[in-house]
């Protein structure tokens, strides 16, 4: 098709999303094939593009939106609005005014009258069959004139940027810039009913049914959730309405004079079922005629008007084959509370427990949904027992977001005014996939992050960069380790310790010492033993003295340190106090040596000097376990002097290293990725950070020693992991939730060299 900045529905179909989007190709494919659409035209995605080339705006906003953290919300928001003023304040170039009024004009059969009409959005890139942005941008109803329809044009296009879509973007890996936006324009329907229909049910995925949601008045108040629309479902074969519910709704949007009004409704009105049983069956012989027309499943919005029926848009469903990732017709039931940062996957339901010190963590029962500010390992004991977690504050790297991750429950991270907005007992529902809290209750059980991982792809791609997995929790090592990884790269002893629950020293005091011993040696095995003869890297205990503080028994033998992130912890511990870490050395050589696990090894954390490494060496081989081929010592790097003297740490005799990206990000950048006042500056993408990685997997694989990372950022980041494959790192090791999707970014990676 030759540039054009207006197209009518009926000049396009399925095959030009690149020129109106995945809302506009829709329409134009049904008008096409017959079905009642509303008359109306698209402002093309051409014209998006032509405005922000003379306007001089693309390179404005690539330079708001360079290193942006999406997981900050402050300064996601701010990028957001300062878009938004770049684009709505700028000129609207004549070219693109002139084509829009004329056919605006012949909306009405050529009469020159200003027809009243709905301005929509649409992505290049949404309503694909792997991807919907449905929701992402607006929508604006009873747009009357041609200078109110300029403005709505301008204001659809900024609604590319606003925060939610920019976030979404990020985090499904679509570039900014490859996705435009179009502009459906079409005559507005005053409807006296309007609802959702779906050609499965969207919970259950059960293809067999269609589900059907309606209200009274204009859609906008479905959409939004602040009704309770009727729900039927219908058999699709024999078109039986199988199930009716019907609820009362107080209040509707209308359509009056030009605007839209919310008005009560009379109570025979309110109880009354919205769609007769004869219209219920019609509209589900047009779902099943959609479904017929795009071979797929169909997520259908429509509206009734005077006995009319009107398809305003369909898309593909998405989620089919994930059940955890559909809150659609369930959140529509339920009030929405707050929004914050999706952290860990997952739909959970249940009673709000707010935590406000550790000191309460004897006040969670299972079943339970955590609700504090922000969490540390002291809150670990707790956070075993819930079914979700909400925060305040934090993101994506935050403790709360990496633990959830590691249990396979749902979390929200910085949910601003959480703390205020619910009380002890309230029941609320927790959508981690979305970031999205609710008032009330799931109808369906609870479905975690474990449901996610049972429907990840595990096709057996082979890479050869090696996919570990983090971990630290034993009731999910038998699960995990089905996973297509190649070992653990991380398990964290602090689960596991804080299991134990009774400071060290404390058991040593007591002559308790074989308990420890015998505890983490079980703990171990149940990992060793599920991983088979792939490798199981142990990174030795890394408390800090506040954490150890809160065992048992641990005010005693713990100072309080003013910062104990750079205080008492890691190597220059084993070498204080080398009777606790030889309580771990035994545990290891038991598993190892009596239990006969070789595929269990060590890794030494926050090692400050060369001479630290070599100390802990003795300690380790003087515990009689020595370097060979089944046993490797590796050194975890995360502070910078682990960068700039990598050569001398190698010297000292290692077989690999783990670039603990969280860390070392924040010491680098001098910043803490939880102190919502200064997290937006925490980024691993940061040039200084991405030197250091390059540095040390270069240098390591200069030395043949092998190399690794361990963070946040191999999930949050494929072009990271182009660069790491590119550098020559061996392996990454990240949460069980990014495994198939790390793996398969790697093989592409690879093919490129």
């Amino acid at each position: 098709m030759a540039k054009k900045f207006v197209v009518w529905f009926d000049e396009v179909d399925k095959e030009d999303i690149d020129i109106v989007g995945g809302k506009g190709a829709n329409l134009g494919e049904m008008t096409k094939a017959g079905f009642p659409v509303p008359p109306g035209f698209i402002v093309t995605a051409q014209a998006y593009n032509h405005f922000l080339d003379v306007t001089g705006l693309r390179d404005n906003l690539k330079g708001i939106l360079y290193n942006l953290d999406v997981s900050n919300s402050k300064a996601l928001e701010s990028a957001s609005r300062q878009i938004e003023k770049l684009i709505t304040r700028s000129h609207f170039p004549k070219e693109i005014a002139e084509p829009i009024q004329k056919t605006y004009f012949q909306m009405d059969e050529g009469m020159m009258k200003h027809a009243f009409v709905a301005v929509r959005s649409s992505a290049t890139a949404e309503d694909l069959p792997d991807a919907s942005f449905a929701g992402q941008q607006a929508t604006f109803l009873n747009v009357h004139g041609e200078a109110d329809l300029i403005e709505k044009v301008k204001q659809a296009w900024a609604s590319l940027f606003t925060a939610r879509a920019i976030f979404y973007r990020a985090t499904n890996k679509f570039d900014h810039f490859k996705v435009s936006i179009a502009v459906p324009v079409q005559k507005m329907i005053s409807s006296d009913v309007s609802g959702i229909m779906f050609t499965i049910d969207p919970v259950t995925n059960d293809k067999s049914k269609l589900t059907i949601e309606a209200i009274w008045g204009l859609g906008e108040m479905i959409v939004g959730g602040s009704v309770t629309p009727d729900h039927y479902e219908v058999d699709k074969q024999t078109l039986a309405i199988t199930k009716k519910e019907v609820n009362v709704q107080e209040k509707q949007m209308l359509w009056k004079n030009g605007k839209n009004v919310i008005e009560p409704i009379g109570k025979a009105l309110a109880s009354k079922q919205k769609l007769d049983d004869e219209h219920i069956k019609q509209f589900a012989q047009l779902g099943k005629k959609l479904e017929k027309h795009y071979f797929f499943p169909q997520d259908i919005e429509w509206a009734l008007d005077q006995g009319t029926l009107y398809v305003l848009q369909t898309r593909p469903v998405t989620t089919t084959g994930k059940k955890y990732s559909s809150l659609k017709t369930e959140s529509r039931k339920l009030v929405a509370l707050l929004r914050g940062d999706p952290a860990s996957p997952g739909m959970a339901s249940g009673p709000v427990k707010i935590l406000r010190s550790p000191k309460e963590l004897s006040n969670v029962t299972s079943g339970d949904i955590l609700v504090a500010e922000m969490t540390n390992p002291d809150y670990v004991p707790a956070m075993r027992k819930v079914v979700a977690i909400v925060t305040e504050r934090g993101g994506r790297t935050s403790h709360a977001a990496i633990v959830s991750r590691e249990l396979g429950i749902p979390a929200v991270v910085g949910a601003a005014g959480i703390m205020k907005a619910v009380k002890d007992g309230l029941v609320i529902t927790v959508d981690g996939s979305r970031g999205e809290i609710y008032k009330g209750a799931l109808a369906k059980p609870n479905l975690t992050n474990l449901s996610h991982v049972a429907n990840l792809p595990n096709t057996r791609i082979k890479t050869a960069t090696k996919v570990y997995v983090n971990l630290a929790e034993p009731s999910r090592a038998r699960e995990i380790s089905k996973m297509h990884t190649d070992g653990v790269g991380l398990l964290r002893a602090e689960f596991m310790i804080a299991g134990i629950g009774t400071h060290p020293k404390k058991l040593i005091k007591e002559g308790k010492q074989k308990q420890f011993v015998s505890s983490l040696a079980d703990n171990l095995e149940i990992f060793c033993s599920a991983f088979g003869t792939r490798p199981v890297v142990y990174r030795a205990t890394d408390f800090k003295t506040n954490e150890y503080r809160s065992l048992k028994g641990g005010k005693e033998f713990e100072p309080e340190e003013p910062n104990p992130m750079l205080g008492y912890r890691g190597a220059a511990r084993y070498i204080g106090t080398p009777e606790v870490f030889e309580l771990e050395l035994e545990a290891i050589k038991y598993v190892r040596n009596k239990l006969g696990y070789k595929n269990l090894w060590i890794m030494i954390p926050f090692v400050r000097t060369p001479k630290e490494l070599l100390d802990v060496k003795k300690i380790v081989v003087g515990a009689g376990l020595d370097r060979s081929s089944t046993f490797k010592l590796w050194m975890m790097v995360e502070i910078p002097t682990n960068v700039i003297r990598l050569e001398e740490f190698l010297a000292v005799g290692i077989d690999g290293v783990s670039i603990g990206s969280n860390d070392l990000t924040m010491l680098l950048l001098g910043t803490d990725r939880d102190n919502s006042d200064v997290a937006h500056d925490f980024s691993e993408m940061d040039p200084s950070v991405l030197w250091a990685i390059e540095h040390v997997v270069k240098l390591c694989h200069k030395h043949q020693v092998t190399s690794s990372i361990c963070g946040q950022a191999p999930s949050d980041y494929p072009d990271l992991i182009d660069k790491l494959v590119r550098w020559g790192i061996t392996s990454v090791s990240v949460n069980p939730d990014a495994v198939s999707h790390v793996r398969s970014t790697i093989a592409d990676a690879e093919s490129k060299l």
